[in-house]
């Protein structure tokens, strides 16, 4: 037991005691090779074409139809609202009845002059494409030096003429 007291308190005593330094060298870089990646791209662009829509039409043709209801709803108003009143409402009523009947018969003449017809009409139509490529795109170098018979490795951004060590020295 008193060995191993002995030999932890020798390990520490000797850890209490070491001193170290520190230093920056300059290694000459022997050689310096670029880096590259492959990355792909998409590349937008629109591809456009004509199309035929079919499109309906509303057509109105003009015959004397619409002036002949208008009349005829005319006198059919006057003529129930005549029924309706008494005394001077009487005239209002007729009037009135007149006035409704006219535009009533007017509307319903006018449904009866016109028909649908379907055409076409073109119509562009565009959508967005994309073209994908590749590119190899050089991502930065990878330099390399000798220092104490070891290969040291230092990626940058640009070729090297030296790499900058820290060495420590504990004794």
């Amino acid at each position: 037991m008193k060995k191993l007291i002995f030999a932890v308190l020798a390990i520490v005593a000797t850890n209490m005691f070491a001193q170290s330094f520190s230093y920056i060298e300059y290694v000459e870089v022997t050689r310096s090779e670029p880096v590259y990646r492959t990355v792909v791209k998409r590349i937008p662009y629109q591809e456009c074409w004509d199309e035929e829509v079919p499109v309906a039409y509303e057509n109105r043709y003009s015959d004397n139809s619409d002036t002949v209801g208008a009349l005829i709803g005319g006198v059919a108003g006057g003529i129930i609202g005549n029924q309706v009143g008494r005394g001077s409402g009487k005239t209002a009523a007729t009037v009135g009845g007149a006035i409704i009947g006219t535009l009533v018969g007017k509307n319903l003449a006018s449904r009866n002059n016109s028909y649908v017809t379907t055409g076409y009409k073109t119509v562009r139509r565009c959508r967005t494409r994309y073209e994908e490529r590749e590119e190899r795109v050089q991502k930065g170098y990878r330099n390399y030096a000798f220092y104490n018979g070891r290969e040291i490795v230092k990626f940058s951004r640009r070729p090297l003429r030296n790499i900058k060590v820290k060495v420590t020295v504990t004794y």
